[in-house]
């Protein structure tokens, strides 16, 4: 069994395995602070697939570089959750000088770039050195998509591995397939909300959002909806704040005249107030989605979620992440900005959801080989090894 720390953990464990946000269970101290539970979802995924006895969180932000020749000696190697680190923006605190005494692995696992609607990506030095650092300690460096594998190629590391993201075998199931019922027998929808998305990735706020409120309303006047929330300020303050606090969250809504023009019309607020969902506990989302006939929407990992879970789901592209994802995984998506009118009928198409049934398959094998060649002992399934093979011997 392995000893191992983990770089950006995005929540506390549990239960050896289990990941809710600090502090869960008094929603008040976090209620003003945005963070994205998508992250803890990754974070418990990958907790998921690792054997290990001893866990830690390695320190980047106010290291004690003196202690660093113990933990080469203590710990076998440390893991980067996946998540969107390379872009022009991210911010590394001391990550560098920690890296640069550490002798044993550092196993960057399933991370990813995203491109500007404008321009090519810009990605700072700090990155580029961090990137380096972690692909010359191991044998290679796990991304989420083609596009994050060309970034890190330009920047000329070119031991990289695509392995998608490990929320999508949280269940450790090699043989996981999405098999869709009759589309008149479906009664129940999750739909995964993402109201905030940024200039510089989405090309157009306004279609973004009107699309997003009308496709909402569409699937709740067909469907039992839940409004899945992952984390922003003011529907964590609908779903549990006090009835001011509530109020506050709808008048902040109202006052952002981007919300209130394309998004909050009556009909939404309606079903933010009856239908709207949030946890700060991943376990609670993944009891969500079991209950759901579909889940679709925005969301990354909310959408990968429902997946893992064998429910199946659409994804609605918007910038380069998403794409990149579904495309790593074939999922049925949908453009936003393609300016074509979305037919779930046209969806529910089983060679659709083949396509990632042989996707999802193919990626679980390569999500294993990524953790073995790195070092990490893992719970996936060996699905090349095939139980009571016959070996036939030269005469």
């Amino acid at each position: 069994m392995k000893r191992i720390l983990v770089i950006s953990p995005s929540g506390e464990v549990y239960d050896h395995d289990n990941v809710r946000w600090y502090n869960y269970k008094d929603i008040q101290r976090s209620i003003n602070h945005y963070h994205n539970i998508g992250d803890a979802f990754v974070f418990d995924s990958s907790l998921k697939l690792l054997n290990y006895d001893k866990l830690d969180a390695l320190e980047i932000a106010n290291p004690d570089l003196s202690d660093i020749d113990r933990i080469n000696a203590e710990y076998d190697y440390v893991f980067l959750r996946g998540s969107n680190y390379i872009h022009k923006d991210m911010k590394w605190e001391r990550a560098i000088d920690v890296l640069r005494k550490l002798k044993i692995p550092v196993i960057a696992w399933g991370i990813g770039a995203q491109a500007p609607v404008k321009g090519k990506i810009e990605i700072s030095d700090e990155t580029k050195a961090v990137l380096r650092l972690m692909a010359d300690s191991t044998t290679s460096i796990g991304v989420r998509g083609a596009y994050s594998a060309q970034v890190l190629w330009d920047l000329g590391i070119k031991n990289v591995r695509i392995v998608g993201c490990p929320t999508a075998f949280r269940r450790n199931n090699p043989d996981l397939e999405i098999k869709l019922p009759a589309l008149d027998k479906v009664r129940t929808a999750g739909i995964t909300l993402r109201r905030e998305v940024s200039q510089t990735y989405a090309q157009d706020i306004k279609q973004y959002l009107t699309f997003h409120r009308d496709l909402v309303k569409s699937l709740a006047a067909r469907f039992d909806v839940v409004l899945m929330a992952q984390g922003e300020v003011e529907e964590k303050k609908i779903v549990f704040g006090t009835l001011d606090q509530k109020e506050e969250a709808f008048a902040a809504l109202k006052a952002n005249p981007w919300v209130k023009d394309w998004y909050l019309d009556e009909t939404m607020e309606k079903l933010h107030r009856e239908r709207l969902f949030y946890s700060d506990v991943v376990a609670s989302y993944e009891d969500l989605v079991q209950q759901k006939d579909m889940v679709l929407g925005y969301r990354l990992h909310g959408n990968l979620m429902a997946l893992a879970n064998g429910v199946p789901s659409i994804y609605f592209t918007y910038d380069s992440r998403t794409v990149e994802f579904a495309e790593t995984y074939q999922i049925p998506n949908f453009d936003v900005f393609s300016g074509k009118k979305f037919s779930l009928e046209e969806y529910w198409d089983q060679s659709l959801f083949d396509k990632f049934n042989r996707a999802y398959r193919f990626m679980y094998r390569e999500m294993r080989q990524f953790l073995v060649e790195n070092g990490a002992e893992t719970k996936m399934i060996d699905v090349m090894k095939k139980p009571g093979k016959v070996q036939l011997k030269a005469a």
